[in-house]
């Protein structure tokens, strides 16, 4: 109870400066931000005349029934209750404007909401702590995306297409136009080009400074690998659930930046064919009185038996983590077998299409660290994270063997010996079927419940691989029509 109250005073004492800066900037609304179960960010707003202690205190009523993954009809009154901590100016808003992240709560029993993600994440650092074997856990996403010029979808009863368009994309080097002065990245050949060729240098620059004025420390912008405008832009590392609060205000920011500038960003996995999708190679370690633990001079790669115990737990649970890391249908045609995607479920410090790889950068202890490369970004950052942790946290309980680090080339493998290399599942579908069989590390501490992994399931088969198992696809067509 006395760290409650402890808690309690602190985030009183944080209103109270947050309402100081309010009328010093002469903000004029407050926005109250949170994500749906899916992860998309939702909000609304207040002016900030009605920004006062109790707000804090008592929270702001909304319909949780009109949320994604939330309440039934029958039960739909919610509290959003802000985090001080989270307050900023918004970069993006035009108006004067506060924004503050919230959590979500109860308006009966007061009680923190099972299904809030955002709550799940802070779940799991306290669970973590709760263990004794480390302080806390430092996170740091590669989140890719696209920057297009165009899109145009529809999907009814008579037809269904996509058509995605960047005056960056090869396809258009034979366009008549006006004006077609080349410099569009090759297929696979959009890493680290200058401009002309890389024409959104300019853009991700104003990105990273709307980014900067929220709080979020950029380590580098770049484009990426694809055509088409595939960038990535590296946060620097930090706690869980602070840096899901910054992936957030990162696809929110990234959205805005692009639509002034007449573009659209998507964070889907694999929205063009025959080029790389965007993934979101996270970076994770744990620190307890702040020394690395996963470092060892001794170890392979500089890691020692914590990392490596981390790492099976990781590899053991992969089947089932995806549900929660890769969640979408789209998701899986970027995990393909045979390419370069990371599918093999072994750790590497060479392999990129290992499911675990360990970074050689530095051999700076601060640094060492492993990265987990399946993730994409269309995930929900507090659960993906959340259940990153847990994973890597029972690997390191039950002592999860990794076994012998893949350093081969795997396009070399003998048959016998690539037989031998397991794979991540290829479909939707199926890691939702590895999470129903393979849930029990996630219910420790309470971090997630029953509840919201039945829901996770429920919504995922209902919302997206039945619907988009039950549509022809356009290729069908192409396959079938002269049958």
């Amino acid at each position: 109870m006395v760290r409650i109250n402890n808690m309690i005073t602190r985030n009183m004492t944080a209103a109270k400066e947050v309402i100081e800066l309010c009328e010093e900037k002469d903000l004029k609304i407050v926005d109250l931000k949170f994500t749906d179960l899916p992860g998309l960010l939702q909000h609304f707003s207040i002016p900030a005349t009605e920004l006062g202690e109790s707000l804090f205190e008592k929270g702001a009523g909304f319909d949780g029934s009109s949320i994604r993954g939330f309440q039934e009809i029958h039960e739909s009154d919610m509290l959003l209750l802000p985090d001080p901590e989270t307050a900023i100016v918004d970069p993006i808003c035009k108006v004067p404007t506060l924004s503050l992240i919230c959590n979500v709560r109860d308006p009966v029993t007061g009680e923190s909401y099972s299904r809030d993600p955002r709550y799940v994440a802070q779940k799991a650092e306290a669970y973590l702590r709760s263990t004794g074997i480390a302080d806390a856990s430092y996170w740091g996403p590669e989140a890719e995306f696209f920057v297009f010029d165009s899109i145009r979808f529809d999907q009814n009863q008579h037809c269904g297409y996509y058509f995605v368009d960047s005056a960056e994309g090869i396809w258009n080097s034979g366009k008549n136009e006006r004006s077609n002065l080349g410099y569009r990245p090759r297929y696979k050949e959009g890493y680290f080009p200058v401009p002309p060729t890389d024409s959104l240098q300019d853009f991700r620059s104003e990105a990273i400074l709307k980014m900067i004025e929220a709080g979020i420390e950029v380590e580098a912008h770049h484009h990426e690998v694809a055509t088409a405008g595939q960038c990535e832009i590296d946060m620097k590392y930090t706690t869980l659930t602070r840096m899901a609060d910054q992936l957030t205000l990162y696809k929110y920011i990234l959205k805005n930046v692009a639509r002034d500038h007449f573009k659209t960003v998507t964070f889907m996995p694999k929205p063009l064919f025959m080029d790389n999708g965007s993934g979101m190679h996270t970076h994770q370690s744990l620190w307890k009185e702040e020394r690395n633990l996963f470092y060892d001079p001794e170890g392979y790669a500089l890691l020692g038996k914590t990392a490596m115990y981390y790492i099976g737990g990781l590899l053991q649970h992969s089947p089932a983590l995806l549900a929660f890391c890769a969640p979408t249908t789209n998701s899986y045609r970027r995990l393909v077998p045979g390419y370069e995607a990371p599918v093999n479920l072994v750790y590497s410090q060479r392999n990129r299409s290992a499911c675990v790889r360990i970074p050689l950068y530095s051999p700076d202890p601060k640094a060492k660290r492993i990265e987990y490369r399946p993730p994409d970004s269309s995930c929900n950052p507090y659960l993906a994270f959340a259940a990153m942790l847990m994973a890597g946290l029972d690997g390191i309980e039950k002592k999860m063997d990794p076994g012998e680090p893949l350093d081969k080339d795997l396009y070399e493998l003998s048959p016998e010996e690539a037989a031998q290399v397991k794979v991540v599942p290829g479909t939707l579908d199926k890691v939702l079927e590895a999470l129903e069989d393979d849930y029990e590390f996630l219910l420790k501490g309470d971090v997630f419940t029953e509840d919201i992994i039945s829901a996770w399931i429920e919504y995922k088969r209902r919302n997206e691989v039945d619907q988009v198992r039950l549509r022809p696809h356009p290729y069908e067509f192409y396959l079938y029509f002269d049958i």
